[in-house]
């Protein structure tokens, strides 16, 4: 009988992971870094005076963000669940610290990051995996227990609004917006009715215009957004310098390394903007494959999430690809003047460690979800 509950262990814990999915996700680091390395170069130069001051950066981050990935593709997801309660308290202590002054860190008026010696971290970005976990593990236990708010969304509500406010007290309106859409998906996902929805509607929408009126330069992304040339070189110069970047790409763009307009066009072309630079040098063919290999990577991330019968690991990885995806898509579309201008990075290819160690965990979140054999369900009380 041991032998045979043993056995069974090595069976659940020791399928071999999704190779698609991880090839995908292999290939998008390496077209990340390669994009960096090309479109950083010039402001690195400038700025810096070294070219490679980002390439080499990220090169280290990715090294240690792709050992964080494997831990999270080889660890229980059932450990992971008994530890969310000191994962949950971690969050909130990081979320923290960017207020106190000696490890916090205060850029434009914004307290969003601490650092030790010159390593920093921006925990907002610690809290897109926290809640995908802590909202997939409530859900799945009391999925038979929805129509009762008091054990399912109040306290998802409450640890959602929580992590809400204390990202927005860092002056933090980007994340704070996109963390609450992540929620509500999850929400969705998790199978809390359509009417908690309309009344959570209610009662958000009317904050979120007033913290929206309140701060003049969240108003100026807004009026650069509908008027980018009202102020071509103040508010709507990155936008508009991102368009003519996409525009000056033609159908095969200009050439790897032959970019124009990253060199002194595009400010912080490093980070939120990195796609225009990708679109100006590999042009619409080049569009068209970071597109097709998006849609490729999240599909593949949705359909292993949903091979799994456990409702914690179906939640954990379709909440963890939808951040990937939705983030993408919003960093994309502020490129394009689909959305105002976010600062949101864009996963795999902005610089900074932060954004790349949290991107790459939850591709090993997935990765473990996909190592789950399909008829496999493992219940919590």
């Amino acid at each position: 009988m041991r032998n045979r509950v043993l056995s069974a262990e090595r069976n659940r814990y020791g399928e071999r992971a999704d190779v698609p999915l991880i090839l995908l996700i292999l290939f998008f680091c390496g077209l990340g870094l390669t994009t960096l390395y090309s479109g950083s170069l010039g402001y690195a130069e400038r700025v810096f005076g070294d070219p490679l001051y980002f390439v080499v950066r990220q090169a280290i981050n990715l090294g240690v963000a792709l050992v964080v990935m494997t831990l999270f593709a080889s660890i229980s997801l059932d450990w992971i669940r008994k530890q969310l309660p000191l994962m949950v308290a971690v969050t909130i202590v990081f979320l923290l610290l960017p207020f106190f002054p000696v490890v916090g860190i205060t850029k434009n008026g914004a307290s969003r990051w601490f650092g030790i010696g010159s390593y920093t971290f921006q925990p907002s970005e610690l809290v897109k995996l926290t809640l995908v976990l802590f909202l997939a593990n409530l859900f799945a236990k009391k999925y038979d227990r929805l129509d009762d708010p008091r054990v399912s969304v109040y306290p998802a509500s409450f640890m959602t609004a929580l992590f809400l406010m204390l990202i927005y007290l860092e002056n933090d309106f980007s994340t704070t917006f996109f963390i609450l859409v992540i929620a509500l998906s999850m929400f969705f996902l998790g199978g809390v009715g359509l009417r908690w929805f309309g009344m959570f509607l209610i009662l958000t929408l009317p904050m979120a215009a007033l913290m929206v009126l309140t701060r003049e330069y969240r108003m100026e992304r807004i009026m650069a957004f509908l008027h980018p040339d009202r102020d071509p070189l103040g508010s709507g110069y990155q936008v508009k310098a991102s368009l003519d970047a996409l525009s000056g790409g033609g159908f095969w763009g200009l050439g790897l390394g032959n970019g124009i307009r990253k060199l002194t066009g595009i400010p912080e072309v490093q980070s939120d903007f990195i796609f225009a630079a990708w679109a100006e040098e590999m042009g619409f063919m080049g569009v068209l494959l970071y597109f097709s290999a998006l849609i490729a990577l999240f599909a593949r991330s949705v359909m292993v999430s949903l091979s799994s019968s456990d409702r914690f690991r179906t939640l954990a990885g379709l909440g963890a690809s939808l951040v990937i995806f939705l983030q993408s898509i919003l960093n994309c579309g502020v490129v394009v003047r689909a959305f105002p201008a976010t600062g949101i990075p864009l996963p795999f290819f902005s610089s900074g460690g932060s954004s790349l160690l949290v991107t790459l965990s939850l591709c090993g979140l997935v990765i473990n979800v996909s190592r789950k054999p399909s008829g496999e369900e493992i219940g919590y009380a």
